[in-house]
């Protein structure tokens, strides 16, 4: 049995409301009130817009503000990093960062539903509407500040939903369910991240936790000329960019997360906490 258009249009518009919420606790520290409602046809001027493709499906989404409440989004992430002074470019380029991530995050609960890979591929701004297409609002709300959201699904990339999304799912339950994605975007952006999402939320939070994420110490870096490197051999010392006082980083899933100290234990390595690192420096890490 085909999924219905219109119930297949609101669950993605759900699911993009969703997954911009958990990328605003995770980086913001609050969890905003989402309200999507249906807007007759597109919006009559795009000041800040994104145009999305997810491959293989055909197609665009787009995601339309204006530029007041793209800033307010830049604006509210970089004052809970304690970023109080940010210019528009850096608060337009934090925004634009939030929706790549609930973009891609959208893409992986595409790909749970239609059981298919589907990326998130292809973005780019754009001041142009999309053609025959499904629009919604998406309003969010976080404490006094309130911000919206025009979200568009172009005809070709709902029609192919449509079409591809399996016979088992056509009652209308989603295959993913968006609190378990919203975990996984928190375990992406770093270790620590998933205090920000309640441990009740999802179904599979005890699973998440069993999960083993790569651990790593950096002592520092170097740039050598490659003759230089072609002169390496046993006994050569590469100078690295750190002193020996410094703090080294540790690294969950190519994140930095945390400073500390080099320590023994136990005849092994190890290292002590010193400093785990703000919201901001973990969000300019995922660039």
């Amino acid at each position: 049995m085909i999924q219905d258009r219109q119930q297949v249009a609101e669950w993605l518009f759900s699911e993009f409301a969703e997954h911009v919420a958990a990328v605003l606790e995770l980086m913001a520290g609050g969890r905003p009130q989402t309200v999507v409602a249906s807007l007759e046809g597109a919006p009559e001027t795009i000041e800040l817009g994104w145009g999305q493709s997810l491959p293989p499906l055909p197609g665009r989404l787009l995601v339309a503000s204006t530029e007041a409440e793209g800033l307010a989004i830049g604006d509210l992430i970089l004052r809970a990093a304690e970023v109080e002074e940010a210019d528009a470019e850096e608060l337009k380029s934090t925004y634009t960062e939030t929706l790549g991530q609930a973009l891609s995050s959208l893409a992986q609960s595409l790909a749970g539903r239609l059981g298919k890979e589907v990326t998130c591929a292809n973005g780019g701004e754009t001041d142009q509407a999309l053609g025959p297409a499904i629009w919604s609002s998406v309003s969010l709300s976080l404490g006094d500040r309130s911000v919206a959201l025009v979200v568009g699904i172009e005809a070709t990339l709902l029609d192919a939903v449509v079409e591809q999304t399996p016979s088992e799912t056509s009652s209308g339950e989603a295959t993913p369910e968006g609190p378990e994605v919203d975990q996984a975007v928190a375990v992406a952006a770093g270790a620590g991240a998933s205090q920000s999402v309640e441990a009740g939320a999802s179904k599979t939070f005890d699973l998440l936790l069993d999960v083993e994420m790569p651990v790593s110490v950096s002592f520092g870096k170097a740039q050598v000329p490659l003759k230089d490197v072609l002169k390496l051999t046993t006994g050569s010392i590469v100078e690295l960019n750190r002193a020996i006082a410094e703090p080294v980083d540790v690294v969950v899933n190519n994140c930095v997360i945390a400073r500390g100290e080099v320590v023994v234990v136990e005849g092994n390595f190890g290292v002590r906490i010193q400093h785990v690192v703000s919201r901001y420096e973990r969000l300019r890490s995922l660039r």
